[in-house]
């Protein structure tokens, strides 16, 4: 996505609280229309609860699937970084610490209006001349429809446009993970200075 896109999006996106104030205000004027008050009252449900679930039948099977987007976002903006920030709690828990936003480039997988998944890459501190794979967490409600893998798909073309030979990341007792790992064509490999814990895998993709 063009950086220009992607910093206009993140600048609308820091007026949320401001938007969402006005609508409020629309909604409880006395002299607005019933049909302004109905818009916004509406506009202000999607926002908090996202708009009915809407499905496709994928063409193969019949099978439904949910709609899903994936936008490069700005990590350092602050309300993009409340989001990415609220969702690696509600997928990660306790499980791992909340990474630096500011840092590296971070991606947001929404349905509808609602972020859904989210993903990072960083610049390796272990590894020459590439990426650390730093997060990748899907709500549990949106798990199976592959977002895992577009978002690793979409980090991968960001390092590659880095100039970054590889990726590298990690995994520990995860199985799901390392299995999604396998499909997007990353192996194991042995790192010469580990940086977890013992029985961590350790996971490696050329990416020229």
């Amino acid at each position: 996505m063009p950086k220009a896109v992607t910093e206009i999006r993140s600048l609308a996106r820091s007026h949320t609280r401001t938007a969402i104030n006005v609508l409020v205000g629309v909604m409880r004027h006395p002299k607005a229309t019933p049909a302004a008050r109905v818009a916004a009252a509406n506009a202000i449900l999607d926002r908090g609860w996202g708009k009915a679930t809407q499905a496709i039948e994928n063409g193969s099977d019949g099978a439904l699937e949910l709609i899903h987007r994936i936008e490069r976002v700005i990590g350092y903006d602050d309300d993009i970084a409340d989001t990415l920030a609220d969702l690696h709690r509600l997928t990660f828990f306790d499980g791992a610490s909340v990474p630096a936003f500011d840092r590296g480039h971070w991606w947001l997988a929404y349905h509808e209006t609602m972020p859904v998944a989210f993903a990072g890459v960083i610049p390796s501190t272990r590894a020459f001349n590439a990426g650390y794979l730093s997060r990748v967490g899907v709500l549990k409600k949106h798990c199976g429809n592959g977002l895992q893998l577009r978002l690793m798909r979409a980090l991968e073309l960001r390092a590659r446009h880095n100039g970054w030979s590889s990726i590298v990341s990690d995994t520990t007792e995860n199985t799901a993970s390392a299995n999604n790992f396998i499909r997007a064509g990353y192996r194991l490999y042995q790192p010469p200075t580990p940086w977890a814990w013992p029985n961590t895998l350790y996971w490696r993709k050329s990416i020229r």
